[in-house]
């Protein structure tokens, strides 16, 4: 299982990615030197949203297409959760 997850930064900025352990992955995110280089300076970081998915293939292409959003639409995606 896959998730596809966006995380808000202490700075306001939206950060999203795909991981296989959710609660892992965040809090690699909040410490450590495994989280992502940009939320490295950016911290706390909160989670918004997430979503599970099957496969590798379909969490990469959803994530894909939601870094091509503006900010106002992940917010509204967020928002619809």
């Amino acid at each position: 299982m896959y998730y596809l997850y966006i995380l808000k930064c202490a700075d306001g900025t939206l950060y999203t990615g795909i991981t296989t352990d959710l609660a892992r992955r965040v809090e690699e995110h909040n410490s450590g030197t495994l989280g992502a280089k940009y939320t490295r300076g950016r911290r706390p970081v909160e989670l918004m949203y997430s979503k599970k998915f099957h496969t590798r293939s379909t969490a990469s292409q959803a994530e894909a297409q939601i870094k091509k959003l503006s900010r106002s639409e992940k917010i509204d995606l967020v928002k619809s959760k």
